[in-house]
């Protein structure tokens, strides 16, 4: 074979090649499409959370001795005003009834010096006593009643010493640990205190949100307590992954942005009446958001390059690579749409990495 026929062949070769690439070209592919559209979403967000009682009281002892009852059980449920622990009491009746001995006498005292007074007044309305002895009748049963005056005080704090031996608990609660016991001598300089009262019947569930967000309401709603008044719902997620039976409501936002977190603390309040939640617990609170107005589409309409999203649109039959700007989110299949789509563009729904550049596209197959 000669060198102008082998170069025939090589002509007639290429050409065939080049006619059946502009045929594939010139196919039209099949994909799912999506036609964009503005809706509303319900989606939410999870942030972690502790768990407090509404009240968790320290109860510590206004006066020093030794414990001689201890009428509780660490976790037993008590009643507003229910005797927790009795202090040795011998000391402070001791007391008590020395004040009120006092007391007797400062009124005993007071009883003579009016008669003193009462006596002197005669005599110098006589002109048989001095103004001088008069007067000092008088600064006399002032002295007394003075006297009476401390002495009843002094009765008053001996009164309350002993009746703070009797220690009862502030509201109704669950109790915490008891560290002391019967015959442990207990003072008021204990920091822990003797136990703790936990009133469970409302939990207080605090979490964090950032301070652009907070903002980001504040503008939306005008206000603080706006913003507060139109929180949802809340729901808590708790330690076991179990949804807990009652539906919190945000009562307070912190108006203080932690420094070290840029995060701003908000209370829910959860009811409690079955008791399942524990004070000093931790889960996590659901927060649900509407969007409305958005475009949503799904993941895998969407590839990634070089941190960039895109999506493919069908202009004209063609698949024309678009970048598009998203928000993602948290259910791991949709992204939301803040720029790049227009309502009534069409996207490929599905199979975005494997679609390339320009390839005719049939618009038969629109995704509902």
């Amino acid at each position: 074979m000669n060198t102008r026929n082998l170069l025939l062949i090589m002509y007639i070769i290429t050409l065939a090649s080049c006619r059946q690439k502009n045929n594939y070209n010139e196919e039209t592919e099949q994909y799912k499409l999506l036609e964009i559209s503005l809706q509303n979403i319900s989606l939410s967000t999870t942030y972690s959370a502790s768990i407090r009682g509404r009240q968790d009281i320290k109860i510590i002892p206004r006066v020093d001795g030794y414990l001689t009852n201890t009428s509780i059980t660490e976790g037993s449920k008590v009643k507003k005003g229910q005797t927790l622990f009795i202090i040795d009491q011998v000391s402070y009746n001791a007391e008590l009834q020395a004040a009120k001995a006092n007391v007797a006498v400062g009124e005993a005292n007071v009883a003579t010096a009016e008669l003193t007074l009462s006596s002197k007044q005669n005599l110098y309305d006589k002109n048989i006593v001095s103004e001088f002895e008069l007067i000092t009748a008088e600064n006399a049963l002032k002295t007394t009643q003075a006297q009476l005056g401390q002495a009843k005080a002094q009765e008053t704090f001996a009164q309350n010493n002993l009746s703070y031996t009797v220690i009862k608990s502030p509201s109704d609660g669950v109790v915490g640990k008891l560290p002391y016991r019967k015959g442990d001598y207990v003072s008021s300089a204990i920091q822990d205190g003797l136990t703790v009262v936990a009133d469970n019947s409302q939990m207080y569930v605090y979490f964090s949100l950032s301070e652009r967000q907070i903002l980001d309401m504040i503008q939306q709603y005008q206000s603080m307590d706006a913003v507060i008044t139109n929180m949802p719902d809340v729901q808590l997620l708790l330690s076991n992954q179990t949804i807990y039976l009652h539906k919190g409501k945000v009562e307070s936002i912190s108006g203080i942005v932690d420094a070290l977190t840029g995060a701003v603390s908000i209370k829910a309040v959860f009811p409690n009446k079955e008791g399942r939640l524990l004070s000093g617990g931790a889960g996590s609170v659901i927060v649900p958001y509407v969007h409305t107005g958005v475009i949503v589409i799904p993941q895998e309409s969407t590839f990634e390059i070089q941190d960039k999203t895109y999506v493919y649109k069908v202009i004209n039959g063609e698949a024309v690579s678009t970048i598009i700007a998203i928000d993602k989110i948290n259910n791991g299949k949709e992204y939301i749409v803040t720029d790049g789509l227009l309502s009534g563009d069409i996207i490929i729904a599905e199979g975005a990495g494997l679609v390339q550049e320009g390839v005719k596209v049939s618009t038969v197959e629109i995704k509902e």
